[in-house]
């Protein structure tokens, strides 16, 4: 008996250590003792699920992170926000699928280590995902196509793309954004930064990063196939829809998450690349959670899983297409 209550008051003492040490390092404060306690049970039932599920070796691991005071319930209402459209296609300038030719294809590609890609960015409280994963796909297509990367306002889409069906914090879609696009001039995300909530339209007084006319419209990538998906990151990154709800997606820390997710999209990001880590070929995935989430703000989903792919990957990915002449900064 004693032995076991050393073991107990050990493990307490532990999660007290890791409490102290997560409100340390996310500068977490809590509205009176109540609530701390509260949460400070949810982060020790969540340290409970990492430990367990990193002692079953997964491909991945799992870790404390910024979200491990948070129950899957209240993160997954909280920090997802991509709306699965009614009709596809809608009136965004669709410019046909994207297919795979019997091209070779790289081993591997990743843009982010290519100039393509800007850094890690934070949609904080807002389900505004989709903004990022627009902005992410059109900063990637005008890097390739004119050597400059440009960060673009994903404020801009929040504020100003409601008339294309988008809501805001309150979820959209990247289609509608590309539509959006084709049709405006884009802000730079620093003469339009980004703020977490909703707000009235102030285009017309940033600094462009792409001028009216630069976006052509958009291509799809045809739903469950893996060859024409990997067609088309091999050509620049594109925007897709995943299932993120869950714990492990909340919790991830790092190698290729396999087999954890659903396929009910709930939420934008954006594909910089693939490859193969320790045997397991992977899809590379950026996301907006800031750069403490994950692999420094990024995610391997496996590749190869068949169907619409981990997370539902496949089912809804996009791309916009940029020309560089008419490129400001």
């Amino acid at each position: 008996m004693r032995v076991l209550c050393a073991v107990v008051f050990a493990a307490v003492a532990d999660i007290d250590a890791q409490w102290e040490e997560f409100k340390a390092k996310f500068g977490e404060s809590y509205n009176g003792e109540e609530e701390e306690a509260e949460r400070k049970g949810v982060f020790a039932q969540n340290v409970q699920l990492i430990n367990e599920e990193n002692s079953k070796g997964h491909t991945y691991t799992l870790g404390v992170n910024q979200f491990a005071d948070l129950t899957v319930e209240e993160f997954s209402k909280t920090y997802m926000g991509f709306k699965k459209p009614a009709q596809k296609y809608g009136d965004a300038a669709y410019l046909g699928r994207h297919v795979y030719n019997g091209e070779a294809l790289p081993t591997s590609v990743d843009w982010s280590s290519q100039g393509a890609v800007t850094p890690v960015k934070n949609q904080g409280q807002c389900g505004s995902c989709w903004s990022f994963s627009t902005t992410g796909s059109l900063e990637g297509a005008n890097e390739i196509s004119t050597g400059k990367l440009v960060s673009l306002s994903e404020q801009q889409f929040v504020d100003c793309a409601g008339t294309y069906g988008n809501q805001g914090c309150n979820g959209g879609l990247m289609d509608s954004a590309f539509k959006y696009a084709e049709a405006n001039a884009l802000c730079t995300e620093q003469s339009y930064p980004y703020k977490g909530t909703d707000g009235s339209c102030q285009a017309s007084s940033c600094s462009t990063g792409l001028a009216k006319g630069s976006v052509s419209g958009y291509k799809d990538v045809s739903s469950d196939s893996e060859q024409d998906m990997m067609s088309a990151v091999a050509q620049q990154p594109v925007s897709i829809a995943i299932e993120a709800d869950k714990s492990v997606f909340q919790l991830y820390s790092g190698g290729v998450l396999t087999g954890a997710c659903g396929a009910s999209l709930d939420h934008g990001v954006l594909a910089v690349g693939y490859g193969t880590l320790s045997g397991t070929d992977y899809w590379k995935v950026k996301n907006s959670w800031g750069s403490t989430w994950g692999m420094s703000g990024y995610v391997l989903l496996q590749r190869g899983k068949g169907g619409s792919g981990e997370c539902g990957l496949l089912s809804e990915p996009s791309y916009p297409q940029v020309t560089g002449s008419q490129v400001v900064v």
